[in-house]
């Protein structure tokens, strides 16, 4: 597209703003009607640990997104030298689950609960148990579940909880509703209805300990809505919330808000049955879209949707790439004490295509990735823990190889379940995320972790906030009868730019050594745990 026509674009509307509220970064990115992202601003944050509970203030929400926001428009402003006075469509997505509980007037009653806490272990064994029903210890119904175990006084004033995404959208809508595949962590859903599952709704109502509250949970809960669905307009207040600036207008069409796998979907284009797509971050997960029912329940697989209902298996990891970004600090640190200042991708670039050097089964060296605790391996806490024995090969190589592998260690043993005991088989599986910005390396350790064909496209760094804006544009553009499916398939991936990479035997052979040890070294991690306390 030419820059008239990006010119053209902006001035009159035709643009889609995907905002994503992400574990260590705020990304704004605005989107033209070819799908090509024009402008983006960011804003690196990170979650605090307060009384226990992982958290994130409302001040600093709202400081994130009005930055990456003004760095975006200033992006606009220099690049084609017109203001940003106007955008078609806006989407708000966000890390899911976690809880956000508001009284009458509108106000948090207690910080945010993200998804990182494992504080709600005897609520979502109950609800589990109560439900027949995988319920995770993120999951907004397990936070409420357990602040009603722990008899917390703020319950009682509770009008409305949603997540972080729904909160936003709130904010800048006046709209208390939720995109149906972020409302699936907060509570189950029921694919044929495309709604929370009343059934289940009547059993939590029927607890003795919920019955003593004046409020009903369904009624407390945000609308549910499907991608495609309007979820209200940018109001005034809304756009002044987003640009302090005063120059973005109201009356922006605003997408269902989705979480952050919903979007991840959206950005690989694994939103039909039988696909599935892994987004690697802070946290990892994987994403595959079901075309059978899932035969037992399983508290390592989480239920939840597509972002137009369709049923997901969903195996999530607490912890990815937190490690591996703390020792290539390190690297860094050493790096300009020698006087050589590297870029991140290049310092990034240069340890991970050193890794390909390393054993296939990364010389016998073993790390527990755990910044924070991890429901895979049943660790309360994070203790990071790199171990090694007199014999290991302990060379630069196998130790950034070790990184990668412990990185996907833990989502490589959820997934082992639907392999192996569900027997559920993928067309596809498209990898997103940071980890994939060096060309085909982390690809070809996740391939061998999974024993699998891995797939990475062009956008794989960048692709929530881009997937949130192409849900924008579903909103805005769409055919009435086009299905979500068909609408990526022929308008946004029509000429997809990708690659491909298969398993290697041996390396496939070194990830299973690797797996082997790190499984049969977990008391080790455990005892870290007990003995290190906070």
């Amino acid at each position: 597209m030419s820059a008239e026509n990006i010119i053209q674009d902006v001035e009159s509307g035709n643009i889609s703003l995907g905002i994503e509220l992400g574990s260590t970064r705020i990304k704004a990115v605005l989107v033209t009607p070819d799908f090509k992202t024009i402008a983006s601003g960011s804003y690196v944050w990170e979650n605090e640990l307060k009384k226990g509970v992982w958290t994130y203030s409302l001040e600093n929400v709202w400081a994130g997104i009005q930055a990456s926001y003004q760095e975006m428009a200033a992006e606009v402003q220099t690049n084609y030298h017109v203001p940003l006075t106007k955008i078609g469509s806006i989407g708000v997505s966000a890390m899911m689950h976690g809880y956000m509980a508001f009284n009458e007037n509108d106000e948090l009653l207690v910080p945010f609960r993200t998804w990182r806490n494992n504080i709600t272990e005897q609520a979502a064994d109950e609800l589990t148990d109560l439900f027949d029903f995988n319920v995770p210890q993120r999951w907004s119904v397990a936070h409420l579940y357990q602040a009603i175990l722990n008899q917390e006084d703020h319950v009682k004033d509770v009008t409305f909880f949603t997540t972080l995404a729904g909160y936003v959208h709130w904010q800048l809508s006046g709209e208390r509703v939720i995109g149906i595949g972020d409302a699936s962590g907060m509570f189950p859903i029921d694919s044929y209805t495309k709604d929370y599952d009343e059934k289940l709704l009547e059993k939590f109502r029927n607890v003795k300990s919920v019955r003593q509250y004046h409020w009903d949970i369904k009624e407390i809960l945000p609308k549910v809505l499907l991608a495609g669905q309007p979820a209200g307009t940018l109001t005034t207040d809304g756009a002044k919330l987003l640009d302090p600036n005063g120059n973005l207008t109201a009356g922006s069409v605003m997408a269902p808000p989705e979480g952050d796998a919903g979007t991840g979907m959206v950005g690989t284009n694994a939103v039909r049955e039988r696909t599935g797509n892994i987004s690697a971050g802070t946290s990892a997960f994987s994403m595959v879209v079901l075309d059978q029912p899932m035969k037992a329940v399983h508290r390592d697989i989480d239920l939840v949707t597509t972002p137009t209902g369709l049923p997901v298996a969903m195996v999530h990891t607490n912890n990815c790439s937190s490690d591996i970004n703390a020792w290539v600090n390190l690297f860094k640190e050493f790096a300009q004490t020698i006087g050589v200042d590297l870029k991140p991708d290049e310092l990034y670039g240069a340890l991970f295509n050193k890794s390909t050097e390393g054993d296939a089964n990364a010389g016998g060296l073993l790390n527990y990735s755990y910044l924070s605790g991890e429901n895979i391996t049943k660790m309360t806490a994070g203790r990071p823990l790199f171990v090694r024995t007199p014999n290991s090969n302990f060379t630069l190589a196998n130790f950034v190889k070790t990184q990668l592998y412990a990185a996907f260690a833990p989502l490589k043993i959820g997934m082992d379940i639907l392999a192996n005991e569900e027997h559920i088989h993928l067309d596809s599986l498209i990898a997103q995320g940071g980890l994939f910005r060096t060309p085909k390396v982390g690809q070809q350790v996740l391939a061998d972790s999974l024993n699998t064909p891995i797939t990475v496209t062009s956008n794989a760094g960048e692709g929530g906030p881009w997937g949130m804006a192409v849900l924008g544009f579903y909103v805005m553009d769409k055919d009435t009868n086009e299905t979500l499916e068909d609408f990526l398939d022929n308008k946004v991936f029509a000429n997809p730019d990708s690659t491909t990479v298969d398993p290697d035997p041996a390396g496939v052979q070194g990830s299973n050594e690797f797996i082997a040890g790190y499984k049969a070294a977990l008391p080790v991690e455990g005892k870290a745990v007990d003995l290190l306390a906070d």
